[in-house]
Order: structure tokens, then sequence, then C-alpha cells
């Protein structure tokens, strides 16, 4: 438990191995835990069994011979109580190989020794620290006839694997500072702290070995600040950048074993520390390495947008790692593309023939989107999988029928004002048949609150106004050529808009520097329609069959022949 001035120190200590003398200085509060507090440490440890069980961190600094408790007064002090209770009732021969004393508290000191129950109400912290010891005794006489055997067990898990986070803050370091920070904000317990802290301490030189340490610790702040690139980081996990450390990536895939909520806690500490203890270089090269090739893989445009898209179905990245291992680039290139593939599911038919209400049809839009991109060559640009991870994504209509969705007096007149600002815009309709129905919307926009029987009479001629040669007798409304991909939000008035308000919304949000996928951009700006047929302010049946075209176009190489699909 020695550190080298001005090092911090983070390193897993059973607690059979804390020893020493603990000042508590002023400026914390005695000690506070209730039975609830207790009970739970009791019963945790208990039913870690035989299982690693850690504690969070025991944060000490150097005071002369002692450690000034930064951090942990709480946990030793009821750890303390339980090593007292099992030897003053006979359970166990000794007790706790440490003590505590207090600035302001100096008799606490003596009655955790003594535990009087005739002196628990002289002062609060008496109260307190007989209460703990009275819950304490309670649980282990709830034992019964076991009582001895619970004890033998516990007190043997202190020593072979319940520990605590040993942090030895630097000796400049001001301690009332960090009691406060660490209080404030409690900082979660991570795998990656205890592979850190396990891999500097066995990586620091001893007589004929080169010291390590610095060098790992500096290649992992590189990989760490690598990792937090939130595009990198969103193209390997499909997620934001919430998590607090990201190499633990590297190191759970590393360590293997399950994934998600069913991976135990601290299975990666557990799994790599006889490899670290045993090999630490070896061990961080295999880090360094994987750091390596995802570095590879985003540096590849290529790579970039089928292992991005992949993920983002959910795709492991544990899996693409097995997949890659000893393969040239164009082996495992090939084998993202049969994985692409084997998701799309679809044959040419069968991608023409998706609707609004198949759960292919945003993964085919999504797939269109992220291939336009990565088809464009010479050019630096990427599909966004961070704006993709934190957006809310969802289907919408290019151009909407009518507005029955909408049932609520404010989404009417935001609707009425979308479309009335459309309609003035339109110059294919003369102003003579505009002016009786732009009348007629400032008249129930003036109101105070609309009812629906001044909506709907208006919602159904503005919507036969702004739909001239968006014809749907073809029932193309709910296929996937009227559909896009789209940010939009709760905006549920412009969901439900025709398309010469929803063109003007995206290009306004485009301008705004808004992310609009491509494909939903170029579909309003017309890019998929000839430019002889080419009229901006409305989505007819030759714009969605030129959009659809494209789509299979674009996804040819991932689609199905017909044979394939039939089987």
């Amino acid at each position: 438990m020695t550190t080298s001035a001005g090092e911090a120190s983070l390193e897993p200590l059973l607690v059979g191995d804390i020893s020493g003398r603990f000042y508590v200085p002023a400026y914390q509060r005695g000690y506070r835990w209730g039975e609830v507090e207790v009970r739970r440490l009791l019963d945790d440890i208990w039913g870690s069994r035989d299982r690693p069980y850690y504690l969070q961190p025991v944060v000490v600094k150097r005071y002369g011979e002692e450690w000034e408790l930064v951090d942990g007064q709480q946990r030793l002090t009821t750890l303390f109580l339980i090593f007292q209770y099992m030897k003053a009732a006979g359970l166990q021969s000794s007790g706790a190989d440490y003590s505590l004393r207090y600035e302001t508290r100096v008799d606490s000191a003596a009655y955790l020794e003594e535990l009087d129950p005739g002196r628990s109400q002289e002062n609060i912290d008496f109260f307190h620290i007989h209460e703990a010891y009275r819950c304490i005794a309670a649980w282990f006489d709830d034992r019964g006839s076991r009582r001895q055997y619970v004890a033998n067990k516990f007190y043997g898990a202190l020593f072979e694997h319940v520990r605590v986070i040993w942090y030895e803050a630097v000796g400049d370091l001001d301690a009332a500072t960090l009691f406060t920070r660490l209080n404030v904000g409690r900082i979660p317990l991570t795998d990656a702290e205890l592979v850190k802290a396990l891999l500097l301490s066995r990586s620091r030189g001893s007589v004929g070995v080169t010291d390590r340490a610095l060098e790992i610790a500096a290649q992992w702040d590189v990989i760490e600040r690598d990792l937090r690139d939130p595009e990198l980081w969103a193209f390997i996990t499909g997620k934001g950048a919430q998590d607090p450390t990201h190499i633990s990536l590297l190191l759970d895939t590393i360590a293997g074993g399950p994934t998600g909520r069913s991976r135990p806690p601290f299975h990666t500490f557990e799994t790599l520390r006889e490899r670290i203890e045993a090999a630490p270089q070896e061990v961080w090269n295999e880090v360094v390495d994987l750091h390596s090739l995802v570095l590879g893989w985003f540096e590849s445009r290529s790579l970039f947008h089928k292992i991005g898209f992949l993920i983002t179905r959910r795709t492991s990245f544990r899996d693409l790692i097995e997949l890659s291992k000893d393969k040239p680039k164009s082996r495992f290139e090939a084998e993202l593309d049969r994985l692409i593939r084997e998701d799309l599911a679809l044959s040419e038919a069968g991608l023409r023939d998706l609707s609004y209400h198949s759960d292919k049809a945003p993964r085919a839009l999504l797939l269109m989107n992220i291939e336009t991109v990565r088809r464009r060559k010479h050019s630096s640009e990427r599909y966004s999988f961070r704006e993709h991870a934190i957006g809310a994504w969802s289907l919408e209509h290019v151009h909407a029928q009518n507005a029955e969705r909408l049932n609520r007096a404010e989404q009417w007149k935001e609707w009425l004002r979308l479309h009335r600002r459309a309609l003035v815009a339109l110059d294919e309709i003369g102003q003579a048949e505009k002016e009786p129905i732009l009348g007629k919307v400032d008249e129930v926009l003036a109101k105070p609150v609309i009812a629906a029987a001044d909506f709907r009479p208006l919602e159904l001629r503005l919507t036969e106004l702004l739909s001239v040669g968006a014809d749907s007798s073809d029932g193309g409304m709910d296929s996937i050529a009227n559909l896009a991909l789209l940010d939009a939000g709760d905006n549920s008035a412009l969901s439900n808009s025709v398309f010469a308000v929803k063109r003007a919304a995206v290009l306004d949000r485009d301008r705004k520097g808004s992310y609009i996928p491509v494909c939903t951009r170029n579909v309003f700006l017309k890019y998929y329609s000839p430019a002889d047929e080419h009229q901006m302010y409305f989505w007819s049946p030759q714009d969605r069959e030129h959009y659809l075209d494209e789509m299979v176009s674009v996804l040819r190489d991932y689609l199905l022949s017909d044979r394939e699909a039939f089987l």
C-alpha cells in the first residue's frame, strides 16, 4: 500500500489485508449508516459467496505514520464493527487489523473498541455506532444454528475475495477538496479502472526490469482519446458518447464472456487479472493491436460504412473482430457484404413491394443512405453514425395525403399555418383561386380555439390544392417510394403535411445545420427526377418511380436473386 511521490495509486485490496491507523479529519461528518445500509453490506458480502466482490473506493492520503481517510469512513467503520462483533461473540479469534481515530470526536475511537450499550445515548456518534453493532448482531443471530458456519464463511470471504478499491491520493492534493468532489458526484467503479491500476503496478520496473508503466499510461490516454471521437465511437458501438470509459470496449472484447446486462460485475478484471499478473506487456499489446485495427477500419471509407451499418443493425463488435481474424482486407470486406445481404434479405421485387408497415423498410432506407455516401468516389464525406445514434429517426411520408392523425386544436392550428405558407408560395395556382381559401384559413386561425368542424373542410381543400400531380390512386402513399428517413421528433403537424410543406421545412433545417440524410435531402430536391420533369412543389407518381429505381440501383449488390429469395 505504498506509492512513489507525486503519483496516485489505485489497486484492489482484500478487506482482510487492510492494516494500519486511520485518521478521520474534521471536514467529515460522523458515522451515520443505519440498518438499511448495514444490512445491505452484510447481505451483499454473504451473497457473493465465492465470487469476487468489490466495495467502492477507500480514498486515503499519507498523514505522518497514519492514513488520512478522505473517503470510505462509513464502509471501514462498518467492516471494523463486523470484525469486532465476530471476535466478541466468540465466532472468530481476532478482529480487524486496523484502527480509526477522529479529529473532532476523540472518544469515538475508544467507543469502537468497547461498544458499551450504556453509553450509546451520550452523543449522536455513539448512538449510530451502537445501532450498527446491534444490527450486525441481529443479522448473525438470524442464522440460528448455522451462525458459526456463516461466521466462518463470512470471515474467510473478507480474506479471500471481498475487496475495497484502495486509492492513495498524491501527497500535495488538498484532501478536503478531494472529499467534496468525491461526495458531490460519486464516480462509479469500472473494470477499466481496475485493469489500468493492475497493469501499471505490474509494469513498474524492478531490479533488471525496464519500467513500462509511464509508457503504458501515456498509450492508455491516447487510446481513450481516440475512442472518444464521437463518430468513431458511434461507428463501432451504435451509441452516443455516454459511457464513462471507452477503452473498456477493447478490454471487454479481449476478456470475452457474456455481454450486456448479463455480464457479471468486474468480469473483465477478474478474467484478465491472472494474465496481467503473469505477463502485463502481452495483455497490453493485445489492447494496442485491437486499437490499431479499429483505427484501420475507421480510416477506410468502405469498411467504415459497411461496419457502421452492421453495428447499427445490432451485429456485435466482438463478432466482427472474430470475423476479421486471419483474413486479408478483401476477404473480410466480402464477408461484410454477405452479412449485409443476409440482414437486408430482399430481392428486387421484395424491395419494390416494401411499405410503411414493413419492418424491412427502415433498414433498406438506412442502407440506401449509407451506400449513397460510400459509393461517391473522390469524396471524404461520411454517413454520420453519431447523428443516427442520437437522433429520433423514423419513416416519414414524403407526401402525406391527410391529417387524420391530428386530433388537437394546437396541432390543427400549426398544420393550417404550415399549409397556408406553402399555398402562398405556390406559383402554379392562380391568385384568384388562392384568395378564397386563404381568407377562410385566416378567419379560422383568428379564433381562440379551433374546432374540428372548422379544421376538417379546410384540411380537405388545402390537401386537394397542394396535391395536384401527386395522385394516390395507384396506392403509392404507403409505398417505400413515398418514404424517407427523417429526424422528425414530435412535430406531428409536419409529419402529416404535404410535400411542399415538408420540402420547405427540410430545406430550412438543412440551412440551419441539422443533419439531413443524403437521400432524404435528394428526395426533396427532386435529385432523382430528370430535369425536364421538374415541378418542385408536388411529389408525383413519376417522382416516386424514379426514386424507387435509384433505390434498386444503389442496393443491387445486396439484393437476393429471385431463386435465393424463393429459397
